[in-house]
Protein backbone atom coordinates (compact mmCIF):
# COMPACT_ATOMS: atom_id res chain seq x y z
CA UNK A 1 0.00 0.00 0.00
CA UNK A 2 1.10 3.90 -1.09
CA UNK A 3 0.04 6.50 1.72
CA UNK A 4 1.39 9.94 0.48
CA UNK A 5 1.18 13.02 2.81
CA UNK A 6 1.20 16.47 1.96
CA UNK A 7 1.37 19.86 3.49
CA UNK A 8 2.94 22.84 4.32
CA UNK A 9 6.01 23.10 6.58
CA UNK A 10 5.20 22.30 10.70
CA UNK A 11 1.66 20.75 9.96
CA UNK A 12 2.78 17.96 11.57
CA UNK A 13 3.37 15.81 7.89
CA UNK A 14 6.68 14.00 9.44
CA UNK A 15 5.76 13.37 12.63
CA UNK A 16 2.26 11.44 11.59
CA UNK A 17 4.05 9.99 8.49
CA UNK A 18 6.29 8.10 11.09
CA UNK A 19 3.82 6.85 13.66
CA UNK A 20 1.66 6.21 11.24
CA UNK A 21 3.96 3.77 9.26
CA UNK A 22 4.88 2.45 12.45
CA UNK A 23 1.25 1.33 13.06
CA UNK A 24 0.77 0.08 9.83
CA UNK A 25 4.49 -1.53 10.10
CA UNK A 26 5.47 -0.40 6.72
CA UNK A 27 8.36 2.12 5.20
CA UNK A 28 8.35 6.12 6.45
CA UNK A 29 10.11 8.00 3.13
CA UNK A 30 11.24 11.69 4.25
CA UNK A 31 11.37 13.28 0.44
CA UNK A 32 11.81 16.24 1.92
CA UNK A 33 14.79 15.16 3.68
CA UNK A 34 16.39 14.83 -0.32
CA UNK A 35 15.79 18.64 -0.75
CA UNK A 36 17.29 19.44 2.70
CA UNK A 37 20.30 17.23 1.75
CA UNK A 38 21.32 19.23 -1.05
CA UNK A 39 20.93 22.35 0.81
CA UNK A 40 23.07 21.83 3.11
CA UNK A 41 25.66 20.10 0.72
CA UNK A 42 25.12 23.31 -1.03
CA UNK A 43 26.00 25.44 2.70
CA UNK A 44 29.32 22.94 3.04
CA UNK A 45 30.74 23.51 -0.56
CA UNK A 46 29.83 27.61 -0.57
CA UNK A 47 27.89 26.53 -3.81
CA UNK A 48 25.82 30.28 -4.74
CA UNK A 49 22.08 29.46 -4.44
CA UNK A 50 21.25 32.34 -6.81
CA UNK A 51 23.28 29.81 -9.48
CA UNK A 52 20.82 27.71 -11.21
CA UNK A 53 23.25 25.75 -13.28
CA UNK A 54 25.83 25.34 -10.22
CA UNK A 55 23.14 23.82 -7.84
CA UNK A 56 22.21 21.35 -11.26
CA UNK A 57 25.71 20.15 -10.97
CA UNK A 58 25.71 20.16 -6.82
CA UNK A 59 22.85 17.78 -6.70
CA UNK A 60 24.01 15.31 -9.52
CA UNK A 61 27.41 15.47 -7.90
CA UNK A 62 26.55 13.63 -4.36
CA UNK A 63 25.88 10.69 -3.53
CA UNK A 64 22.62 10.75 -1.37
CA UNK A 65 21.23 7.89 0.18
CA UNK A 66 18.49 7.24 2.16
CA UNK A 67 17.51 4.14 4.89
CA UNK A 68 13.97 3.96 5.32
CA UNK A 69 12.36 2.09 8.08
CA UNK A 70 9.12 1.91 9.96
CA UNK A 71 10.09 5.06 12.52
CA UNK A 72 12.69 7.09 10.79
CA UNK A 73 14.16 7.78 7.34
CA UNK A 74 18.24 8.01 7.81
CA UNK A 75 20.02 10.44 5.21
CA UNK A 76 23.79 10.10 4.03
CA UNK A 77 25.44 12.64 1.75
CA UNK A 78 28.54 11.18 0.07
CA UNK A 79 28.60 8.65 2.92
CA UNK A 80 28.28 10.93 6.10
CA UNK A 81 25.00 10.77 8.22
CA UNK A 82 23.34 14.29 7.76
CA UNK A 83 20.09 13.09 9.81
CA UNK A 84 20.26 15.79 12.16
CA UNK A 85 22.56 18.37 10.10
CA UNK A 86 20.19 19.08 7.70
CA UNK A 87 17.65 20.37 10.20
CA UNK A 88 19.25 23.67 11.22
CA UNK A 89 17.62 27.10 10.38
CA UNK A 90 20.23 27.43 8.15
CA UNK A 91 19.38 24.81 6.54
CA UNK A 92 15.45 25.97 5.92
CA UNK A 93 16.67 29.52 4.80
CA UNK A 94 18.09 27.82 1.55
CA UNK A 95 15.96 24.58 1.01
CA UNK A 96 13.23 26.74 -0.97
CA UNK A 97 16.32 27.39 -3.50
CA UNK A 98 16.50 23.39 -4.14
CA UNK A 99 12.55 22.96 -3.76
CA UNK A 100 11.80 25.31 -6.75
CA UNK A 101 14.56 24.39 -9.31
CA UNK A 102 12.87 22.59 -11.39
CA UNK A 103 15.55 20.23 -13.10
CA UNK A 104 16.21 19.54 -9.37
CA UNK A 105 13.01 18.34 -8.56
CA UNK A 106 13.02 16.10 -12.00
CA UNK A 107 16.32 14.63 -10.87
CA UNK A 108 14.84 13.69 -6.78
CA UNK A 109 11.31 12.74 -8.33
CA UNK A 110 13.02 9.96 -9.89
CA UNK A 111 14.71 8.89 -7.07
CA UNK A 112 12.05 9.35 -4.95
CA UNK A 113 9.89 6.65 -7.33
CA UNK A 114 13.27 4.45 -7.76
CA UNK A 115 13.19 4.38 -3.77
CA UNK A 116 8.99 3.64 -3.47
CA UNK A 117 9.11 0.58 -6.03
CA UNK A 118 12.27 -0.61 -3.83
CA UNK A 119 10.20 -0.55 -0.78
CA UNK A 120 6.65 -1.70 -2.16
CA UNK A 121 4.38 -0.50 0.54
CA UNK A 122 5.67 2.75 2.50
CA UNK A 123 4.17 6.15 3.78
CA UNK A 124 5.73 8.82 1.74
CA UNK A 125 5.77 12.37 2.97
CA UNK A 126 6.49 15.74 1.33
CA UNK A 127 4.81 18.19 -0.78
CA UNK A 128 4.18 16.85 -3.90
CA UNK A 129 3.51 13.42 -3.20
CA UNK A 130 -0.07 12.64 -3.95
CA UNK A 131 0.28 15.06 -7.00
CA UNK A 132 3.23 14.40 -8.83
CA UNK A 133 5.20 11.79 -7.29
CA UNK A 134 2.80 9.23 -6.43
CA UNK A 135 -0.49 10.10 -7.96
CA UNK A 136 -1.55 6.79 -7.82
CA UNK A 137 -1.21 6.20 -4.04
CA UNK A 138 -3.85 4.00 -2.18
CA UNK A 139 -4.74 7.01 0.46
CA UNK A 140 -3.55 10.70 -0.13
CA UNK A 141 -3.69 12.72 3.06
CA UNK A 142 -3.33 16.86 3.23
CA UNK A 143 -2.08 18.32 6.31
CA UNK A 144 -3.01 21.17 7.35
CA UNK A 145 -2.68 23.68 10.56
CA UNK A 146 -2.33 27.69 11.30
CA UNK A 147 0.46 29.55 10.46
CA UNK A 148 1.54 30.03 14.10
CA UNK A 149 0.74 27.09 15.41
CA UNK A 150 3.32 25.63 12.55
CA UNK A 151 5.95 28.07 13.70
CA UNK A 152 6.04 27.75 17.20
CA UNK A 153 6.43 23.77 16.60
CA UNK A 154 8.78 24.40 14.40
CA UNK A 155 10.71 26.36 16.91
CA UNK A 156 9.79 23.90 19.29
CA UNK A 157 11.52 21.03 17.39
CA UNK A 158 14.72 23.51 17.12
CA UNK A 159 15.37 24.28 20.72
CA UNK A 160 15.20 21.03 21.36
CA UNK A 161 17.74 20.23 19.37
CA UNK A 162 19.77 23.15 21.16
CA UNK A 163 19.73 25.96 18.29
CA UNK A 164 18.94 29.04 19.31
CA UNK A 165 15.76 30.60 17.96
CA UNK A 166 14.05 33.79 16.68
CA UNK A 167 10.55 32.63 16.28
CA UNK A 168 9.92 35.82 13.95
CA UNK A 169 12.68 34.16 11.48
CA UNK A 170 10.53 31.00 11.73
CA UNK A 171 7.31 32.73 10.69
CA UNK A 172 8.80 34.52 8.02
CA UNK A 173 10.41 31.05 7.05
CA UNK A 174 7.38 29.27 6.82
CA UNK A 175 6.09 32.30 4.70
CA UNK A 176 7.91 31.92 2.37
CA UNK A 177 8.13 28.42 1.57
CA UNK A 178 4.62 28.30 1.73
CA UNK A 179 4.57 30.94 -1.69
CA UNK A 180 6.64 28.04 -3.48
CA UNK A 181 5.17 24.92 -1.91
CA UNK A 182 1.46 24.93 -1.06
CA UNK A 183 0.79 24.73 -5.32
CA UNK A 184 1.72 21.38 -5.19
CA UNK A 185 -0.74 20.18 -3.29
CA UNK A 186 -3.38 22.50 -4.33
CA UNK A 187 -4.84 20.02 -6.95
CA UNK A 188 -5.45 17.55 -4.66
CA UNK A 189 -8.00 20.09 -2.27
CA UNK A 190 -9.35 21.48 -6.12
CA UNK A 191 -10.06 18.02 -6.96
CA UNK A 192 -11.35 16.51 -4.20
CA UNK A 193 -8.82 13.67 -3.80
CA UNK A 194 -7.15 13.89 -0.62
CA UNK A 195 -8.19 13.27 2.98
CA UNK A 196 -7.70 16.65 4.66
CA UNK A 197 -6.67 16.95 8.71
CA UNK A 198 -6.40 20.17 10.04
CA UNK A 199 -4.21 19.69 12.66
CA UNK A 200 -3.77 23.20 14.64
CA UNK A 201 -6.28 22.09 17.65
CA UNK A 202 -5.37 18.28 17.11
CA UNK A 203 -2.55 15.91 19.62
CA UNK A 204 -0.53 14.11 16.76
CA UNK A 205 -2.01 10.84 18.73
CA UNK A 206 -5.89 12.24 17.29
CA UNK A 207 -3.63 12.49 13.85
CA UNK A 208 -3.05 9.55 13.30
CA UNK A 209 -5.86 8.20 14.72
CA UNK A 210 -7.61 9.50 12.24
CA UNK A 211 -5.21 8.44 9.11
CA UNK A 212 -5.65 5.06 10.42
CA UNK A 213 -9.49 4.94 9.90
CA UNK A 214 -9.35 6.46 6.89
CA UNK A 215 -6.63 3.91 5.30
CA UNK A 216 -8.98 0.68 7.01
CA UNK A 217 -11.95 2.52 5.08
CA UNK A 218 -9.87 1.74 1.81
CA UNK A 219 -8.38 -1.15 2.42
CA UNK A 220 -11.64 -2.41 3.74
CA UNK A 221 -12.92 -0.78 0.05
CA UNK A 222 -10.30 -2.98 -1.73
CA UNK A 223 -11.40 -6.22 -0.24
CA UNK A 224 -15.04 -5.58 -0.67
CA UNK A 225 -15.28 -3.63 -4.23
CA UNK A 226 -19.00 -4.66 -4.45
Amino acid sequence: MIITIDGPAGSGKSTAARKLAARLEIAYLDTGAMYRAVAYAGLQRGVDFQDDEALLRLAKSIKLELDCGPTHTRVRVDGRDVSEAIRTMAVNEVTPYIARHTAIRELLVKRQRDIGRALGSFVSEGRDQGTVVFPGADVRFVLEASLDKRAWRRAQEMLADGEDVDITEVVDNLRARDEVDAKQWEPLLALGEAVIIDTTDLAIAEVVDRMVEAVRAVRSKKADPG
